[in-house]
């Protein structure tokens, strides 16, 4: 049962990301209001609406909630396995399908309500409930018993705001789309680049068998992240000329969220992968490489 939660929090994950790919697409087409009614398409059943007439905003539309009506399924099944588990496991799941639940009523709501707020709000929880499967796929995998040496308060603490500022980044990131709040999201992204790097050299030199790789693959991500906010920057708010044109306008900004999304979710496999090193869950601790050279001295 065991690597059947694992499974299927890797597949739920990687449905949710596809999701959070369409939704970009939705929001940066203008199709959100494409479809006028919910929970119904144009007045059919959602599972019986005619392929032939998914074209132009409406297949964005559409697909965005069908994978949704997906993702939704997968997190229930991910919760029965994971109540089978036991545990905190149990409220891992449970949290999950409530999670689901609202991001499907709040998407609902933002068709029939026209509220940008319900946009931001909904975009900001698609991206928590992401970082959360994240959380669950770690807790289920076989990484997660292996020993990881002590971590220093410093280092916990840098973590856990590492993956609370990009968490903001993004939220600040849904205001700059539907709000245009262009100076919140410039600030996130100082804070962000500042501090991400520290914590991603401190996390390489532990050696950690999992923590290392996934700092390394962060700060890469990072480094993607900057190019790709870069040219979304340049091709909404200059007159610089683009190649590609209205498709890689289309395209910067929506590789932009993906790739926030890994960084979200890497950082939150980070803080909690250092967090969870002094808990007790079975594991033996292990000294860090810095305490084993200092104990070897006379």
């Amino acid at each position: 049962m065991g690597a059947v939660a694992y499974r299927l929090a890797i597949v739920t994950a990687a449905a949710t990301f596809v999701l959070i790919l369409l939704g970009g697409l939705v929001t940066n087409t203008g199709a959100g209001l494409a479809v006028p009614d919910w929970p119904s398409t144009f007045g059919h059943n959602l599972f019986l609406f005619p392929w032939s007439r998914m074209v132009g905003g409406i297949f964005y539309e559409h697909s965005h909630r069908l994978v949704g009506a997906l993702v939704g399924l997968l997190t229930l099944a991910l919760a029965v396995a994971l109540w089978r588990r036991g545990g905190h496991l149990r409220w891992l799941g449970l949290a999950a399908v409530l999670a689901v639940v609202a991001q499907g009523v709040l998407g609902g709501l933002r068709v029939v309500l026209l509220k940008d707020a319900l946009a931001i709000v909904h975009g900001s929880l698609a991206q928590a409930f992401f970082a959360l499967l994240v959380a669950i796929a770690l807790a289920t995998s076989p990484a997660a018993r292996r020993p990881m040496p002590d971590a220093e308060p410093s280092l916990r603490a840098l973590t856990a705001l590492a993956a609370a500022l990009v968490y903001v980044q993004i939220v600040f990131g849904a205001l700059l789309t539907h709000a245009g709040r262009l100076d919140l999201h410039l600030a996130g992204a100082a804070a962000v680049f500042a501090l991400l790097p520290v914590v991603t050299a401190r996390l390489r030199r532990r050696g950690d068998s999992v923590a290392a790789p996934a700092a390394r693959a962060l700060l890469a991500l990072l480094g993607v992240q900057l190019l790709l906010g870069a040219g979304s920057f340049l091709a909404r708010f200059s007159s610089v000329w683009i190649p590609g044109g209205q498709l890689t306008m289309l395209v910067l900004p929506v590789a932009h969220r993906l790739a926030g999304s890994l960084i979200l979710g890497a950082s939150v496999l980070l803080a909690l992968r250092v967090l969870g090193a002094d808990t007790d869950r079975g594991r033996v601790a292990v000294p860090s490489p810095a305490a084993r050279a200092a104990g070897s001295l006379p």
